[in-house]
């Protein structure tokens, strides 16, 4: 009588892989069907689905072509991570742009590593994951933290310990989020650095913040001229007596902006009733020359 035919696997991660019950949104049962399928396995690229939890929301189209055509040459050298949520049926955990670029190239299949884990679980390993190895925006990474407060109902102190930072950079990072929109953007774009965001944040007027994101831009201000700026919108504002001869806040962004468009010094003095003037100084006739076609054009 032929004996019938035994599944090398045996009634282990065989059995566990192929079952079409090992739905991993219910909490795992046991210490193995909660662990990291540890051998690498090929599965269709058709039957993994996206990650709902990815932290990463832009892909540079370019850069997914270059990753996509070393693919095509060299194979997918890095595997993804994937969950199980039935028979021949995953979802990506992390590895994202390698799974869209592999798309892109062509792939039926792709190299696995096969983890079991319930939504929690999954969504704080694709969120560790992304921020520790993906070139994530600031503000992408300020939103993955708070999704960890809201959703894990992790501390910040918790939160430093599982990305391996300092407790205060990632209060930094959250910080961000309380910035206009527009300075999020231009965050996000990389039109102004890490370094003004956080100058930008010290500011408590949203006015002054969007001005000042408009001249870090139009004008090219340096961090230290922001956090300058920022500190002088935290002094308290001067009585009647003091404010002869002290120039405003206002006015201070005025002479930076003139002295950047002219190129030459600028002195504002202002008085009482909103009176004042307005010194140009320049070192030749020629600037001066420079100066008049500067102001008449």
């Amino acid at each position: 009588m032929t004996q019938p035919k035994r599944n090398a696997l045996g009634k282990g991660l065989g059995a566990l892989l192929t079952s079409p019950e090992t739905d991993i949104t219910t909490k795992a049962k046991s210490a193995n069907e909660s662990g990291l399928a540890e051998s690498i396995s090929g599965i269709p690229i058709s039957a993994i689905e996206a990650n709902p939890f990815q932290p990463r929301t832009h892909f540079e189209q370019e850069a997914l072509q270059e990753l996509a055509e070393s693919i095509k040459a060299l194979g997918l050298i890095q595997p993804v991570t994937v969950r199980k949520l039935g028979y021949d049926k995953y979802q990506l955990i992390s590895g994202e742009r390698r799974f869209r670029a592999s798309q892109l190239a062509g792939l039926t299949d792709i190299p696995a590593y096969i983890r079991i884990a319930n939504d929690q679980a999954m969504l704080e390993m694709a969120l560790v994951e992304n921020i520790q190895r993906e070139e994530l925006d600031a503000i992408e990474i300020g939103l993955a933290y708070q999704r960890m407060i809201e959703e894990l109902s992790l501390t910040q102190e918790e939160i430093a310990d599982k990305v391996a930072k300092k407790r205060s950079t990632v209060a930094n990072y959250l910080r961000l989020l309380k910035l206009p929109p527009e300075i999020q953007l231009g965050i996000r774009t990389r039109q102004i650095s890490m370094g003004h965001a956080r100058a930008l944040v010290n500011i408590e007027d949203a006015a002054l913040q969007k001005q000042l994101f408009n001249e870090i831009i139009s004008q090219e201000l340096s961090v230290r001229q922001v956090e300058e700026a920022a500190r002088q919108s935290k002094k308290p504002a001067a009585g009647p007596a003091e404010q002869a001869g002290v120039m405003s806040e206002s006015f201070k962004l005025a002479q930076r902006s003139l002295q950047s468009k002219l190129s030459l010094p600028v002195d504002i003095k202002s008085g009482k009733n909103g009176k004042g003037t307005v010194a140009i100084r320049f070192a030749s006739e020629a600037e001066f020359k420079e100066l008049l076609r500067k102001l008449l054009s």
